[in-house]
Order: C-alpha cells, then sequence, then structure tokens
C-alpha cells in the first residue's frame, strides 16, 4: 500500500482502529512498516530514532475482496495500491517479502546505523576524551570501525588523531 512519506505510522493507527472497530479484522492479518535504527549526535549526545527504510510504502498482508481494497484506499493519508492497469491490487511476491523482510531482520540484528556519516574533507570539532574543543579536518573515514582519523592543530603542528564517530560532532 502506498500513502503519503511520512504519514506511515498514521495510516497504521488508522487501519489498527478499524481492525478492532469492525471485521477488517477478519481480512487483514498483519500491518507493517518496515524501518531501521538511526542515530545522530546533536550537541554532544547520541540520539536514536527510527526511520523508514521504504518511505511511502506499507506493507500488508489481506485478502483483499469485496469492498477491503475500498476500504483501505479511502482511509486518510492513503495513496492506493500498487496497481495493474484493471485498477486491482497486485500482490508483492513471496521472494519480494522475503528480502524486505530479511533486510529489516539485518538491520535490527546490526544495531543502529549512523544517520549523519562523515566524509573526507569534512570539518568536525572534537567534544568526548582529552582533545575535547580542538577542531580539525578529516583524513580518513573506517565506516566498519566507526573510527575517523582527524588532522588537529597542537602547539601550532598538525597532529592526527584516531576518533570514533561519538567522539566528534560536525561543525
Amino acid at each position: 500500500m502506498r500513502a503519503i512519506s511520512g504519514k506511515e505510522n498514521k495510516v497504521k493507527e488508522y487501519i489498527d482502529a478499524d481492525i478492532k472497530n469492525s471485521d477488517l479484522g477478519q481480512y487483514v492479518a498483519q500491518v507493517l512498516i518496515p524501518t531501521e535504527k538511526v542515530y545522530q549526535i546533536r550537541n554532544g549526545k547520541k540520539i536514536t530514532k527510527e526511520r523508514s527504510c521504504m518511505p511511502g510504502y506499507i506493507l500488508i498482508e489481506a485478502n483483499l475482496i469485496g469492498e477491503i481494497p475500498h476500504r483501505l484506499k479511502n482511509l486518510p493519508n492513503v495513496i492506493g495500491f500498487l496497481e495493474e492497469k484493471n485498477h486491482t491490487p497486485i500482490p508483492v511476491r513471496q521472494s519480494e517479502v522475503n528480502k524486505i523482510l530479511g533486510t529489516v531482520d539485518d538491520l535490527q540484528e546490526t544495531g543502529e546505523e549512523m544517520l549523519t556519516p562523515y566524509y573526507v574533507g569534512e570539518g568536525v570539532k572534537v567534544i568526548f576524551g582529552p582533545f575535547s574543543g580542538f577542531s580539525g579536518i578529516i583524513e580518513e573515514v573506517n565506516t566498519e570501525k566507526k573510527k575517523l582519523k582527524v588532522m588537529v592543530m597542537i602547539f601550532g603542528r598538525k597532529t592526527p588523531l584516531e576518533l570514533a564517530f561519538t567522539q566528534v560532532e560536525k561543525e
């Protein structure tokens, strides 16, 4: 099902409420919004958020017979279904569902991803550790280890520091 981007959770709430208050629960088995956990550093603090990895899409396991597609399509913030030319909803192939669910599971197992990645040549300020308050330029980025090599001016000389993503913030 397609929804207005950013309104996926609201549509899910409408569907869940409709399931509780009517017979929709007999036809809709599951509603899923694929999300991933991301974090960013803001004012020296690590903030974790959930972000949709498929903005504008909601996965619904349902028996779309009779008026059920019409009821779902007429919910607020819903754009419609993935459809063929004759305006009948088409199901997502099982292989695609497995890939999407597998991706969601992988993202949840790996934990969190950095929302604001760093780039070589970018200016950063050290916010944690013995060099807190110093500013420098990123020379290397190691995303696997979540480490940066930053060139900082200490006593008038450029000095390389190896810092974790969480020890710096963008300037």
